[in-house]
Protein backbone atom coordinates (compact mmCIF):
# COMPACT_ATOMS: atom_id res chain seq x y z
CA UNK A 1 0.00 0.00 0.00
CA UNK A 2 2.76 2.48 0.89
CA UNK A 3 4.26 2.10 -2.57
CA UNK A 4 0.85 2.82 -4.04
CA UNK A 5 0.68 6.13 -2.20
CA UNK A 6 3.45 7.44 -4.42
CA UNK A 7 2.24 6.03 -7.74
CA UNK A 8 2.47 8.75 -10.39
CA UNK A 9 0.70 9.63 -13.60
CA UNK A 10 2.78 10.34 -16.68
CA UNK A 11 2.65 13.60 -18.59
CA UNK A 12 1.58 11.62 -21.66
CA UNK A 13 -1.41 10.08 -19.86
CA UNK A 14 -2.58 13.54 -18.74
CA UNK A 15 -2.27 14.93 -22.26
CA UNK A 16 -4.27 11.95 -23.55
CA UNK A 17 -6.99 12.69 -20.97
CA UNK A 18 -7.15 16.32 -22.02
CA UNK A 19 -7.67 15.35 -25.67
CA UNK A 20 -10.38 12.75 -25.09
CA UNK A 21 -13.69 13.68 -26.67
CA UNK A 22 -15.76 12.10 -23.95
CA UNK A 23 -15.11 15.00 -21.55
CA UNK A 24 -17.15 17.22 -23.91
CA UNK A 25 -15.83 20.54 -22.58
CA UNK A 26 -16.23 23.42 -25.03
CA UNK A 27 -12.99 25.21 -25.96
CA UNK A 28 -14.25 28.80 -26.11
CA UNK A 29 -11.79 30.88 -24.03
CA UNK A 30 -9.20 33.11 -25.75
CA UNK A 31 -6.12 34.74 -24.18
CA UNK A 32 -8.17 37.91 -23.61
CA UNK A 33 -10.97 35.90 -21.97
CA UNK A 34 -8.43 34.20 -19.69
CA UNK A 35 -6.80 37.51 -18.73
CA UNK A 36 -10.23 38.92 -17.92
CA UNK A 37 -11.02 35.79 -15.91
CA UNK A 38 -7.77 36.28 -14.00
CA UNK A 39 -8.53 39.92 -13.22
CA UNK A 40 -12.07 38.96 -12.32
CA UNK A 41 -10.77 36.40 -9.84
CA UNK A 42 -7.88 38.41 -8.40
CA UNK A 43 -9.42 41.81 -7.68
CA UNK A 44 -11.98 41.11 -4.99
CA UNK A 45 -12.12 40.61 -1.26
CA UNK A 46 -8.35 40.83 -0.94
CA UNK A 47 -8.46 44.43 -2.13
CA UNK A 48 -11.92 45.50 -1.04
CA UNK A 49 -12.08 43.71 2.32
CA UNK A 50 -8.81 42.26 3.69
CA UNK A 51 -6.66 45.29 2.85
CA UNK A 52 -8.38 47.23 5.61
CA UNK A 53 -8.12 44.45 8.15
CA UNK A 54 -4.43 43.80 7.45
CA UNK A 55 -3.62 47.52 7.70
CA UNK A 56 -5.58 47.95 10.93
CA UNK A 57 -4.28 44.88 12.74
CA UNK A 58 -0.79 44.26 11.36
CA UNK A 59 0.93 46.70 8.99
CA UNK A 60 -0.63 50.18 9.18
CA UNK A 61 0.13 52.33 6.08
CA UNK A 62 3.01 49.92 5.44
CA UNK A 63 0.40 47.62 3.91
CA UNK A 64 1.74 48.81 0.54
CA UNK A 65 5.07 47.16 1.41
CA UNK A 66 3.15 44.01 2.33
CA UNK A 67 1.57 44.08 -1.13
CA UNK A 68 4.98 44.38 -2.79
CA UNK A 69 6.34 41.39 -0.85
CA UNK A 70 3.25 39.29 -1.50
CA UNK A 71 3.35 40.27 -5.18
CA UNK A 72 6.93 39.06 -5.55
CA UNK A 73 6.03 35.66 -4.09
CA UNK A 74 2.97 35.52 -6.34
CA UNK A 75 5.15 36.24 -9.39
CA UNK A 76 7.46 33.32 -8.56
CA UNK A 77 4.42 31.06 -8.26
CA UNK A 78 2.79 32.45 -11.41
CA UNK A 79 5.88 31.67 -13.50
CA UNK A 80 5.90 28.10 -12.19
CA UNK A 81 2.16 27.74 -12.79
CA UNK A 82 2.63 29.03 -16.33
CA UNK A 83 5.26 26.36 -17.06
CA UNK A 84 3.06 23.58 -15.72
CA UNK A 85 -0.08 24.89 -17.46
CA UNK A 86 1.69 24.98 -20.83
CA UNK A 87 3.18 21.54 -20.26
CA UNK A 88 0.05 19.87 -18.84
CA UNK A 89 -3.04 21.74 -20.12
CA UNK A 90 -5.62 19.90 -18.02
CA UNK A 91 -8.24 21.19 -15.59
CA UNK A 92 -6.71 19.63 -12.46
CA UNK A 93 -4.33 22.53 -11.70
CA UNK A 94 -1.92 21.82 -8.79
CA UNK A 95 -3.68 18.51 -8.13
CA UNK A 96 -2.62 17.16 -11.54
CA UNK A 97 0.86 18.69 -11.25
CA UNK A 98 1.39 16.93 -7.92
CA UNK A 99 0.17 13.63 -9.43
CA UNK A 100 2.97 13.82 -12.00
CA UNK A 101 5.76 14.91 -9.65
CA UNK A 102 4.97 13.60 -6.13
CA UNK A 103 2.41 10.83 -6.54
CA UNK A 104 -1.22 10.10 -5.77
CA UNK A 105 -1.35 10.78 -2.04
CA UNK A 106 0.32 14.19 -2.44
CA UNK A 107 -2.09 14.93 -5.29
CA UNK A 108 -5.05 14.08 -3.07
CA UNK A 109 -3.69 16.38 -0.37
CA UNK A 110 -3.35 19.11 -2.98
CA UNK A 111 -6.96 18.51 -3.96
CA UNK A 112 -7.97 19.04 -0.32
CA UNK A 113 -5.91 22.23 -0.08
CA UNK A 114 -7.31 23.54 -3.38
CA UNK A 115 -10.76 23.14 -1.87
CA UNK A 116 -9.61 25.40 0.96
CA UNK A 117 -8.32 27.87 -1.62
CA UNK A 118 -11.20 27.98 -4.11
CA UNK A 119 -14.29 27.13 -2.09
CA UNK A 120 -13.36 29.14 1.00
CA UNK A 121 -12.14 31.97 -1.21
CA UNK A 122 -15.59 32.20 -2.76
CA UNK A 123 -17.11 32.16 0.72
CA UNK A 124 -14.75 34.88 2.00
CA UNK A 125 -15.66 37.12 -0.92
CA UNK A 126 -19.35 36.40 -0.34
CA UNK A 127 -19.05 37.61 3.27
CA UNK A 128 -17.37 40.78 2.01
CA UNK A 129 -20.09 41.16 -0.62
CA UNK A 130 -22.66 40.99 2.16
CA UNK A 131 -20.91 43.82 4.05
CA UNK A 132 -20.94 46.09 1.02
CA UNK A 133 -24.52 45.18 0.13
CA UNK A 134 -25.69 46.03 3.64
CA UNK A 135 -23.75 49.31 3.52
CA UNK A 136 -25.36 50.24 0.20
CA UNK A 137 -28.86 49.55 1.51
CA UNK A 138 -28.12 51.73 4.55
CA UNK A 139 -27.29 54.63 2.22
CA UNK A 140 -30.80 54.32 0.81
CA UNK A 141 -32.38 54.26 4.26
CA UNK A 142 -32.92 50.52 4.23
CA UNK A 143 -31.38 47.93 6.50
CA UNK A 144 -31.10 44.22 7.05
CA UNK A 145 -31.15 43.25 10.73
CA UNK A 146 -27.73 42.08 11.92
CA UNK A 147 -29.28 38.77 12.90
CA UNK A 148 -29.78 38.06 9.17
CA UNK A 149 -26.67 39.78 7.74
CA UNK A 150 -23.82 38.65 10.00
CA UNK A 151 -22.15 35.37 10.92
CA UNK A 152 -23.35 33.53 14.04
CA UNK A 153 -19.77 32.45 14.78
CA UNK A 154 -16.94 34.89 15.55
CA UNK A 155 -13.27 34.33 16.33
CA UNK A 156 -10.82 36.43 18.34
CA UNK A 157 -7.09 35.64 18.61
CA UNK A 158 -7.23 36.12 22.39
CA UNK A 159 -10.72 34.85 23.24
CA UNK A 160 -11.14 32.11 20.64
CA UNK A 161 -14.51 31.09 19.16
CA UNK A 162 -17.79 32.52 20.44
CA UNK A 163 -21.38 33.08 19.38
CA UNK A 164 -22.36 36.53 18.07
CA UNK A 165 -26.08 36.16 18.69
CA UNK A 166 -26.79 36.44 14.97
CA UNK A 167 -28.62 33.73 13.03
CA UNK A 168 -27.18 33.61 9.49
CA UNK A 169 -25.64 35.84 6.82
CA UNK A 170 -28.45 35.76 4.25
CA UNK A 171 -26.93 38.10 1.61
CA UNK A 172 -23.71 36.04 1.53
CA UNK A 173 -25.68 32.84 1.20
CA UNK A 174 -27.83 34.17 -1.66
CA UNK A 175 -24.98 35.55 -3.79
CA UNK A 176 -23.22 32.16 -3.68
CA UNK A 177 -26.46 30.53 -4.79
CA UNK A 178 -26.88 32.94 -7.72
CA UNK A 179 -23.31 32.48 -8.94
CA UNK A 180 -23.67 28.72 -8.62
CA UNK A 181 -26.62 28.86 -11.00
CA UNK A 182 -24.59 30.90 -13.51
CA UNK A 183 -21.68 28.43 -13.34
CA UNK A 184 -24.11 25.60 -13.99
CA UNK A 185 -25.40 27.31 -17.15
CA UNK A 186 -22.09 26.94 -18.97
CA UNK A 187 -18.63 28.45 -19.56
CA UNK A 188 -19.75 30.84 -22.32
CA UNK A 189 -22.38 32.48 -20.13
CA UNK A 190 -19.96 32.66 -17.19
CA UNK A 191 -17.19 34.22 -19.32
CA UNK A 192 -19.52 36.82 -20.83
CA UNK A 193 -20.81 37.83 -17.41
CA UNK A 194 -17.26 38.01 -16.07
CA UNK A 195 -16.11 40.29 -18.92
CA UNK A 196 -18.80 42.82 -18.03
CA UNK A 197 -17.95 42.68 -14.34
CA UNK A 198 -14.23 43.19 -15.02
CA UNK A 199 -14.90 46.31 -17.10
CA UNK A 200 -17.05 47.73 -14.32
CA UNK A 201 -14.54 46.75 -11.64
CA UNK A 202 -11.54 48.37 -13.34
CA UNK A 203 -13.53 51.51 -14.07
CA UNK A 204 -14.51 51.83 -10.41
CA UNK A 205 -10.99 51.24 -9.09
CA UNK A 206 -9.67 53.87 -11.49
CA UNK A 207 -12.36 56.31 -10.33
CA UNK A 208 -11.46 55.70 -6.68
CA UNK A 209 -7.78 56.33 -7.40
CA UNK A 210 -8.40 59.52 -9.39
CA UNK A 211 -10.74 61.01 -6.77
CA UNK A 212 -9.00 59.72 -3.64
CA UNK A 213 -5.49 60.87 -4.51
CA UNK A 214 -6.49 64.50 -3.80
CA UNK A 215 -7.70 63.65 -0.28
CA UNK A 216 -4.60 61.93 1.08
CA UNK A 217 -3.55 63.32 4.46
CA UNK A 218 0.10 62.98 5.41
CA UNK A 219 -0.87 62.54 9.07
CA UNK A 220 -2.60 59.27 8.19
CA UNK A 221 0.61 57.96 6.61
CA UNK A 222 2.80 58.88 9.60
CA UNK A 223 4.39 56.74 10.85
CA UNK A 224 4.40 54.73 7.65
CA UNK A 225 5.35 51.60 9.60
CA UNK A 226 3.87 51.87 13.15
CA UNK A 227 6.07 50.73 16.03
CA UNK A 228 5.72 47.13 17.07
CA UNK A 229 3.47 46.65 20.11
CA UNK A 230 5.75 44.05 21.64
CA UNK A 231 3.82 41.19 20.08
CA UNK A 232 5.14 39.51 16.97
CA UNK A 233 3.11 40.46 13.92
CA UNK A 234 1.48 43.56 15.41
CA UNK A 235 3.06 46.40 13.42
CA UNK A 236 6.76 46.97 12.88
CA UNK A 237 8.63 44.83 10.34
CA UNK A 238 7.06 41.62 11.65
CA UNK A 239 3.66 43.23 11.06
CA UNK A 240 4.64 43.95 7.46
CA UNK A 241 5.50 40.27 7.01
CA UNK A 242 2.30 39.06 8.67
CA UNK A 243 0.33 41.57 6.62
CA UNK A 244 1.94 40.14 3.48
CA UNK A 245 0.78 36.67 4.51
CA UNK A 246 -2.77 37.93 5.02
CA UNK A 247 -3.08 40.07 1.87
CA UNK A 248 -1.54 37.27 -0.17
CA UNK A 249 -5.18 36.27 -0.43
CA UNK A 250 -5.52 39.28 -2.73
CA UNK A 251 -3.29 37.62 -5.34
CA UNK A 252 -5.25 34.41 -5.51
CA UNK A 253 -6.99 34.01 -8.82
CA UNK A 254 -4.40 33.69 -11.58
CA UNK A 255 -3.92 30.04 -10.58
CA UNK A 256 -7.65 29.41 -11.05
CA UNK A 257 -7.05 29.84 -14.78
CA UNK A 258 -5.20 26.52 -14.81
CA UNK A 259 -8.50 24.78 -14.01
CA UNK A 260 -9.92 26.11 -17.30
CA UNK A 261 -7.24 24.52 -19.49
CA UNK A 262 -9.68 22.16 -21.18
CA UNK A 263 -11.98 25.07 -22.04
CA UNK A 264 -9.26 27.29 -23.56
CA UNK A 265 -8.79 27.49 -27.33
CA UNK A 266 -4.99 27.34 -27.17
CA UNK A 267 -4.11 26.53 -23.56
CA UNK A 268 -0.36 26.03 -24.01
CA UNK A 269 0.10 29.62 -25.22
CA UNK A 270 -2.87 31.46 -23.78
CA UNK A 271 -2.75 30.23 -20.17
CA UNK A 272 0.70 31.73 -19.44
CA UNK A 273 -0.43 35.01 -21.05
CA UNK A 274 -3.60 35.08 -18.96
CA UNK A 275 -1.84 34.25 -15.69
CA UNK A 276 1.09 36.65 -15.95
CA UNK A 277 -0.91 39.44 -17.58
CA UNK A 278 -3.69 39.47 -15.00
CA UNK A 279 -1.21 39.24 -12.10
CA UNK A 280 0.88 42.15 -13.38
CA UNK A 281 -2.13 44.44 -13.86
CA UNK A 282 -3.57 43.64 -10.46
CA UNK A 283 -0.30 44.03 -8.53
CA UNK A 284 0.11 47.62 -9.72
CA UNK A 285 -3.51 48.40 -8.80
CA UNK A 286 -3.11 46.91 -5.30
CA UNK A 287 -0.06 48.97 -4.41
CA UNK A 288 -1.71 52.21 -5.53
CA UNK A 289 -5.05 51.53 -3.83
CA UNK A 290 -3.40 50.43 -0.57
CA UNK A 291 -1.47 53.70 -0.42
CA UNK A 292 -4.50 55.88 -1.17
CA UNK A 293 -6.81 53.98 1.20
CA UNK A 294 -4.53 54.43 4.23
CA UNK A 295 -3.88 58.02 3.19
CA UNK A 296 -7.55 59.02 3.17
CA UNK A 297 -8.42 57.62 6.61
CA UNK A 298 -6.43 56.36 9.58
CA UNK A 299 -5.58 52.68 9.32
CA UNK A 300 -7.13 52.25 12.77
CA UNK A 301 -10.58 52.84 11.22
CA UNK A 302 -10.25 50.15 8.58
CA UNK A 303 -10.89 46.96 10.56
CA UNK A 304 -14.35 46.58 9.00
CA UNK A 305 -15.98 44.47 6.31
CA UNK A 306 -16.16 47.43 3.89
CA UNK A 307 -12.98 49.57 4.22
CA UNK A 308 -13.26 51.14 0.77
CA UNK A 309 -16.74 52.32 1.69
CA UNK A 310 -15.33 53.90 4.87
CA UNK A 311 -12.75 55.78 2.77
CA UNK A 312 -15.38 56.95 0.28
CA UNK A 313 -17.64 58.17 3.10
CA UNK A 314 -14.68 60.14 4.49
CA UNK A 315 -14.46 62.16 1.27
CA UNK A 316 -17.53 64.10 2.39
CA UNK A 317 -21.06 64.91 1.18
CA UNK A 318 -19.84 66.31 -2.16
CA UNK A 319 -18.96 62.76 -3.15
CA UNK A 320 -22.29 61.15 -2.35
CA UNK A 321 -22.61 60.22 -6.02
CA UNK A 322 -19.25 58.47 -5.88
CA UNK A 323 -20.18 56.64 -2.70
CA UNK A 324 -23.26 55.03 -4.24
CA UNK A 325 -21.56 54.25 -7.52
CA UNK A 326 -18.45 52.72 -6.00
CA UNK A 327 -20.34 50.54 -3.55
CA UNK A 328 -22.62 49.26 -6.29
CA UNK A 329 -19.71 48.56 -8.64
CA UNK A 330 -17.65 46.87 -5.91
CA UNK A 331 -20.56 44.50 -5.45
CA UNK A 332 -20.32 43.66 -9.15
CA UNK A 333 -16.58 43.15 -8.85
CA UNK A 334 -16.83 40.83 -5.86
CA UNK A 335 -19.52 38.91 -7.68
CA UNK A 336 -17.11 38.00 -10.47
CA UNK A 337 -14.62 36.59 -7.95
CA UNK A 338 -17.26 34.30 -6.48
CA UNK A 339 -18.14 33.18 -10.00
CA UNK A 340 -14.57 32.25 -11.01
CA UNK A 341 -13.77 30.49 -7.73
CA UNK A 342 -16.91 28.34 -7.86
CA UNK A 343 -16.07 27.59 -11.48
CA UNK A 344 -12.53 26.51 -10.54
CA UNK A 345 -13.68 24.38 -7.61
CA UNK A 346 -16.18 22.46 -9.70
CA UNK A 347 -13.44 21.67 -12.26
CA UNK A 348 -11.07 20.45 -9.56
CA UNK A 349 -13.69 18.02 -8.24
CA UNK A 350 -14.36 16.88 -11.82
CA UNK A 351 -10.69 16.00 -12.34
CA UNK A 352 -10.29 14.25 -8.99
CA UNK A 353 -13.41 12.15 -9.64
CA UNK A 354 -12.14 11.29 -13.11
CA UNK A 355 -9.19 9.62 -11.37
CA UNK A 356 -11.57 7.62 -9.19
CA UNK A 357 -10.68 9.39 -5.95
CA UNK A 358 -14.21 10.80 -5.64
CA UNK A 359 -17.52 9.23 -6.74
CA UNK A 360 -18.09 9.21 -10.51
CA UNK A 361 -21.09 11.53 -10.16
CA UNK A 362 -18.62 14.42 -9.74
CA UNK A 363 -17.14 13.91 -13.23
CA UNK A 364 -20.35 13.57 -15.23
CA UNK A 365 -20.81 16.29 -17.85
CA UNK A 366 -24.37 17.49 -18.45
CA UNK A 367 -25.32 17.07 -22.12
CA UNK A 368 -27.08 20.44 -22.36
CA UNK A 369 -24.86 22.76 -20.34
CA UNK A 370 -21.54 20.94 -20.96
CA UNK A 371 -20.67 21.46 -17.29
CA UNK A 372 -20.03 19.06 -14.38
CA UNK A 373 -23.48 19.76 -12.97
CA UNK A 374 -23.35 17.55 -9.87
CA UNK A 375 -20.00 19.03 -8.83
CA UNK A 376 -21.38 22.52 -9.30
CA UNK A 377 -24.43 21.81 -7.14
CA UNK A 378 -22.36 20.31 -4.30
CA UNK A 379 -19.86 23.20 -4.38
CA UNK A 380 -22.67 25.75 -4.36
CA UNK A 381 -24.53 24.19 -1.44
CA UNK A 382 -21.36 23.88 0.66
CA UNK A 383 -20.43 27.47 -0.21
CA UNK A 384 -23.83 28.72 0.89
CA UNK A 385 -23.50 27.02 4.27
CA UNK A 386 -19.97 28.28 4.96
CA UNK A 387 -20.62 31.84 3.77
CA UNK A 388 -23.73 32.03 5.89
CA UNK A 389 -22.06 30.91 9.13
CA UNK A 390 -18.45 32.16 9.34
CA UNK A 391 -16.75 35.60 9.49
CA UNK A 392 -14.49 37.02 6.79
CA UNK A 393 -11.23 37.29 8.78
CA UNK A 394 -10.83 33.67 9.82
CA UNK A 395 -11.81 32.41 6.36
CA UNK A 396 -9.37 34.73 4.60
CA UNK A 397 -6.35 33.66 6.64
CA UNK A 398 -7.10 29.98 6.08
CA UNK A 399 -7.37 30.60 2.34
CA UNK A 400 -4.00 32.38 2.38
CA UNK A 401 -2.46 29.44 4.24
CA UNK A 402 -3.84 26.89 1.79
CA UNK A 403 -2.81 28.91 -1.24
CA UNK A 404 0.75 29.38 0.00
CA UNK A 405 1.05 25.63 0.53
CA UNK A 406 -0.22 24.97 -3.00
CA UNK A 407 2.19 27.51 -4.45
CA UNK A 408 5.11 25.95 -2.56
CA UNK A 409 4.27 22.51 -3.98
CA UNK A 410 3.87 23.85 -7.52
CA UNK A 411 7.21 25.66 -7.39
CA UNK A 412 8.90 22.59 -5.92
CA UNK A 413 7.22 20.43 -8.56
CA UNK A 414 8.84 22.45 -11.34
CA UNK A 415 12.23 21.71 -9.80
CA UNK A 416 11.48 17.99 -9.58
CA UNK A 417 10.24 17.71 -13.17
CA UNK A 418 13.12 19.78 -14.54
CA UNK A 419 15.53 17.36 -12.83
CA UNK A 420 13.76 14.07 -13.60
CA UNK A 421 12.38 14.81 -17.09
CA UNK A 422 14.48 17.63 -18.58
CA UNK A 423 13.71 16.65 -22.19
CA UNK A 424 9.95 17.31 -21.98
CA UNK A 425 8.66 19.91 -24.42
CA UNK A 426 7.83 23.01 -22.40
CA UNK A 427 6.07 25.71 -24.48
CA UNK A 428 6.74 28.13 -21.60
CA UNK A 429 9.78 27.87 -19.34
CA UNK A 430 10.37 29.55 -15.99
CA UNK A 431 13.31 31.94 -16.45
CA UNK A 432 16.40 31.71 -14.25
CA UNK A 433 15.65 28.14 -13.17
CA UNK A 434 16.30 26.64 -10.70
CA UNK A 435 16.54 29.89 -8.73
CA UNK A 436 13.02 31.24 -9.38
CA UNK A 437 11.24 27.95 -8.47
CA UNK A 438 13.51 27.57 -5.44
CA UNK A 439 12.83 31.13 -4.25
CA UNK A 440 9.11 30.63 -4.84
CA UNK A 441 9.15 27.49 -2.68
CA UNK A 442 11.11 29.09 0.16
CA UNK A 443 9.18 32.39 0.09
CA UNK A 444 5.80 30.61 0.16
CA UNK A 445 6.82 28.49 3.16
CA UNK A 446 8.24 31.51 4.96
CA UNK A 447 5.02 33.49 4.49
CA UNK A 448 3.09 30.57 5.94
CA UNK A 449 5.20 30.89 9.10
CA UNK A 450 3.87 34.39 9.73
CA UNK A 451 0.21 33.36 9.80
CA UNK A 452 -1.49 32.82 13.21
CA UNK A 453 -1.25 29.46 14.97
CA UNK A 454 -5.01 28.93 14.81
CA UNK A 455 -4.80 29.00 11.01
CA UNK A 456 -2.20 26.22 11.09
CA UNK A 457 -4.47 24.20 13.36
CA UNK A 458 -7.43 24.65 11.01
CA UNK A 459 -5.40 23.49 8.02
CA UNK A 460 -4.05 20.46 9.91
CA UNK A 461 -7.56 19.44 10.97
CA UNK A 462 -8.82 19.78 7.39
CA UNK A 463 -5.94 17.68 6.03
CA UNK A 464 -6.59 15.05 8.71
CA UNK A 465 -10.18 14.82 7.48
CA UNK A 466 -8.82 14.51 3.94
CA UNK A 467 -6.55 11.63 5.00
CA UNK A 468 -9.50 9.81 6.53
CA UNK A 469 -11.53 10.11 3.30
CA UNK A 470 -8.56 8.99 1.20
CA UNK A 471 -7.92 5.80 3.17
CA UNK A 472 -11.62 5.04 3.59
CA UNK A 473 -12.68 5.59 -0.04
CA UNK A 474 -10.21 7.06 -2.52
CA UNK A 475 -7.38 4.57 -2.23
CA UNK A 476 -9.80 1.72 -2.98
CA UNK A 477 -11.22 3.35 -6.13
CA UNK A 478 -8.08 4.89 -7.64
CA UNK A 479 -7.99 4.37 -11.40
CA UNK A 480 -4.18 4.64 -11.52
CA UNK A 481 -3.65 2.11 -8.70
CA UNK A 482 -5.94 -0.41 -10.37
CA UNK A 483 -4.07 -0.02 -13.66
CA UNK A 484 -0.77 -0.63 -11.88
CA UNK A 485 -2.10 -3.93 -10.55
Amino acid sequence: MSKGLFVKKSVKSLLDEASQKRHSFKRTLSALNLTAMGIGAIIGAGLFVLTGQAAAEYAGPGITVSFVLAGIVALFAALCYAEFASLIPISGSAYSYAYVTLGEFAAWMMGCVLTVEYLLSACTVAVGWSGYFTSLLTDFGLSIPAIFSSAPFVYDLDLGWSMSGNLINVPALLIVALMGVLVALGIKAAASFNNIMVIVKLAVVTLFIVCGIFYIKSDNLTPFIPSNTGNFGQYGFSGILRGAGVVFFAFIGFDALSTLAQEAKNPQKDLPKGMLGSLGICTVIYIIVGFILTGIVSYKMLDVADPIAVAVNALGPNFIWLRFFIKLAILAGLTSVILVMLLAQSRILFTIANDGLLPKAFCKINDKTKTPLFSTVIVTVLGMIIAGLFPVGILGQLVSMGTLLVFAIVCFGVLILRYKQPSLHRPFKVPFAPWVPLMGTIASVMQMMFLPGVTWLQLIVWLAIGCYVYFKYSIHHSVVRHKKR
